[in-house]
């Protein structure tokens, strides 16, 4: 029954991702194509801190990573030489090159890599002490960004970069993205991660090698995340490190928390409530005509009844929308309430 109800669900957002440029115009595809980056990077932080309950701090910094990578990678060494304004680009900036799918690809690799370097040293602490670590992470790769303006253009960041990512693109990474970690979840590498996550200790006791199964979290997570952010950059067409600092973190954060630690399912519903809300209450700034009345414009508005909305939904689904739950568990749920109450 799962499988038949994913490849359904497969087959229309396919059909939709496809049809998608002929029904919208270009600013409702821009944010179909923000939900789908953030949808990518939520999905792959929801492995390592919802999975795995690895409360870990860290997305910002792989998402600049891989950010930064494809960007150098698309960007033609001429517009390098006439972009970079505090100092000339170092000789292997120059060299770089590749097309925009290796240039995401590298991107992710390279977050993975360093990932596996971060994974010794952060793994061993656990809880409050982890978040720390991790958190300083981000940091470092931001002021790494500002402070080595022959790689990045320091706090100028990277202009005119080539705009391969439209929805197509972003709506079938997002897909591949959303099959992998259901697939990991299922797999008995995810069944590893849960119990990791319920009691390492117990864990431990049972065999497991607890810390392969984190890295291995940590370094799928991390390839994800640079993919998005290679995505995000040749989405946005600039980057400066500002983008990276840990409000990203923080946003990746509410969306997980909102869907439910450990579920893929309700992190997509969140991320397009919360992505998605943003904008579609962009009207609450504006001046608005009620009973005849004129309000006049109050920016920030949409976000205080965006913020009340979030805790709203916060006090009355304390594990989030879906629990740990993926969306088939919950439709047999439901299925199983309906033939109760009808009885």
């Amino acid at each position: 029954m799962k499988k038949v109800i994913y490849l359904i669900l497969t087959l229309a957002y396919l059909a939709f991702v496809y049809y998608a440029k002929d029904m919208f115009d270009a600013y409702t595809l821009s944010i179909l194509s923000n939900i789908g980056i953030f949808a990518i990077l939520a999905l792959s932080y929801n492995l390592i801190n919802g999975t795995t309950g690895q409360f870990s701090l860290e997305p910002n910094g792989f998402v600049a990573i891989g950010a930064y990578i494809t960007a150098l990678l698309l960007i033609p060494a001429e517009t390098k030489l006439d972009m970079f304004a505090l100092t000339d680009p170092a000789p292997i900036v120059l060299k770089m090159h590749a097309d925009f799918l290796p240039a995401l690809l590298i991107g992710g690799v390279a977050a993975a890599f360093v990932a596996l370097l971060l994974s010794f040293p952060v793994f061993r602490v656990r809880g409050d002490y982890l978040a720390i670590v991790t958190l300083g992470f981000g940091f470092i790769i931001r002021i790494l960004a500002i402070n080595n303006p022959e790689y990045t253009n320091g706090a100028m960041g990277l202009n005119d970069i080539p705009s391969y990512a439209d929805f197509t693109w972003i709506g079938t990474i997002a897909l591949i993205t959303f099959v992998t970690m259901l697939h990991i979840v299922y797999s008995k590498f995810g069944r590893g991660m849960k119990a990791i996550r319920d009691d390492e200790d117990a864990a431990i006791a049972m065999g497991l090698n607890t810390f392969k199964l984190k890295t291995f979290a940590f370094m799928t997570s991390a390839f994800f995340e640079g993919v998005g952010g290679g995505l995000l950059a040749s989405f946005l067409t600039t980057i400066t490190p500002d983008q990276f600092s840990f409000l990203l973190t923080f946003q990746l954060l509410i969306i997980i928390v909102l869907g439910g630690l450990g579920s893929m399912s309700g992190t997509l519903v969140a991320t397009i409530l919360v992505m998605g809300g943003m904008e579609w209450l962009r009207f609450l700034d504006e001046d608005m005509v009620i009973f005849g009345i004129h309000t006049g414009a109050h920016p920030g508005m949409r976000m205080v009844v965006f913020s009340i909305l979030l805790i709203l939904m916060m006090l009355f689904a304390r594990r989030g929308l879906f629990g740990d739950k993926e969306l088939p568990e919950i439709i047999e749920e439901l299925k199983e309430k309906f033939k109760k109450s009808s009885k």
